[in-house]
């Protein structure tokens, strides 16, 4: 019998290891300069407050304007990713970016410094959302959680270089210098990620890892995709979950953990970014990790609900434990980081209990409550402190107690505890997807 010819213009099989990991990370990259900015006010708290005249309610709100328009952007990001790839999404993401760097780092005044913060924030907020686009399309469908959490890794990297290296950083050469460096380097990705991303192996000749409907999602509108998206109960419960876990690890690590470490604790700054970089380190590598175990067990809600927990109760460990000794301190945020890392499972979860055609949209929704939730606490805890200050200042700077952040502190512990309950709401899915279960 005679062989059948495959026509010339067939795909290959699919794409290399290493041209989907190269492929993929280019992108991810954007995610590290999103969390970069994301974190970086943490080590210039005394700058900012002097230069901008500001007390911790404004420091607060000028830190969350970045949540705040990362939250908002997530729900037209997977609109985006979904309609026009992510190729596209990024490079123009990572252009804006850089415009929005360069008016932080050159404002001298309080509001084009939260002009130029807000700009950050919507842009990089494509990176996520367009990650986890791609990878859906360069990837199997079981690996999806452990390639999301690598990019929790990325994104965290970045936060490790906006501790101590951005504090030596600003130390030598300023905040400002140090903005307009990374703004710098944010302009070099954008070309970069222009050049090499496609959307698709099938554009560079190989077979997708994309589910058909995924691939004919042309045939969805964006509103029937956001449709289907919010309809889904899971899609809520998942919200939330991650919403709450995340925003106690970006609230600390990201804003109110240094100043806690050196005007309660008498640490030095670069110091006490120590400590905040062991948790963003946890979380970073919590991700992967507890992404490849729920891929490795079939099981997404278990694996969450057990992160949750454990996340829970090291927040209490901190709050009413005193005397912690350094060694004890340094494990314990390395475990709060580490089980907030849970929140990877999440955004597999709720990509399995929707529709394929929206993956970039669902992902857009779970994810704007991730650093939304972080920009109402970064806030809050800002407003309780000033309701809690008495009256000391240094150097134009005001120094808050050990009762004032205890006080606010406890917000950190009620939303950790409210992620348990979410979780112990959401319908396993057993890492298959619905859609196909439901045929």
């Amino acid at each position: 019998m005679k062989a059948e010819r495959v026509p010339s213009h067939a795909p290959a099989g699919l794409p290399p290891v290493t041209l989907a990991w190269l492929t993929w990370g280019l992108l991810a990259s954007l995610y590290f300069i999103g969390y970069f900015q994301r974190v970086a006010p943490a080590v210039m708290v005394d700058e900012l407050m002097r230069d901008f005249s500001i007390a911790a309610t404004m420091l607060g709100n000028l830190s969350a304007v970045y949540f705040y328009t990362y939250a908002a952007m997530q729900v037209p990001s997977g609109l985006l990713a979904d309609a026009v790839g992510p190729r596209r999404t990024g490079t123009l993401a990572a252009l804006v970016a850089v415009a929005g760097i360069v008016l932080f780092a050159q404002a001298d005044s309080l509001w084009m410094a939260t002009l130029g913060r807000g700009l950050v924030g919507a842009s990089v907020a494509v990176a996520f959302v367009a990650c986890m686009k791609l990878a859906g399309h360069w990837f199997p469908a079981n690996r999806f959680a452990t390639v999301t959490g690598v990019s929790l890794l990325i994104g965290n990297l970045g936060g490790v270089l906006a501790g101590v290296p951005l504090s030596e950083a600003v130390a030598s050469f300023g905040w400002r210098a140090a903005m307009l460096a990374s703004a710098g380097a944010t302009l070099l990705l954008a070309a970069c990620v222009w050049w090499w991303v496609r959307d698709d192996p099938g554009e560079r000749g190989y077979a997708s890892h994309a589910h058909p409907e995924a691939l004919a999602n042309t045939v969805m509108s964006p509103w029937s995709s956001l449709k289907l998206v919010v309809s889904e109960r899971d899609t809520w419960m998942l919200f939330l979950a991650g919403g709450l876990i995340a925003a106690p690890v970006l609230t600390f690590a990201g804003l109110w953990g240094v100043p806690y470490l050196v005007q309660v604790q008498g640490l030095g700054r670069s110091h006490a970014a120590i400590y905040t970089t062991v948790m963003l380190l946890g979380f970073a590598i919590g991700g992967p990790l507890l992404g490849a175990l729920s891929d490795r067990m079939g099981r997404r809600k278990l694996p969450y609900l057990g992160a949750a927990l454990v996340h829970a109760g090291c927040w209490i460990l901190f709050l009413f434990v005193d005397g912690l000794s350094a060694v004890a301190l340094y494990s314990l945020f390395a475990i709060i980081g580490f089980s907030a890392g849970g929140i990877i499972i999440g955004f597999a979860f709720s990509r399995e209990a929707n529709h394929p055609g929206a993956a970039g949209t669902v992902g857009g929704v779970v994810n704007m409550a991730v650093l939304g939730f972080a920009a109402i606490q970064q806030s809050a805890i800002g407003w309780i402190l000033d309701r809690n200050w008495r009256g000391a200042v240094v150097e134009g700077a005001r120094i808050y107690d050990a009762a004032a952040y205890h006080v606010a502190f406890l917000w950190l512990l009620v939303s950790a505890a409210s992620a348990v309950v979410a979780v112990l709401f959401t319908r396993e899915t057993y890492c298959r997807l619905r859609f196909d279960s439901d045929d």
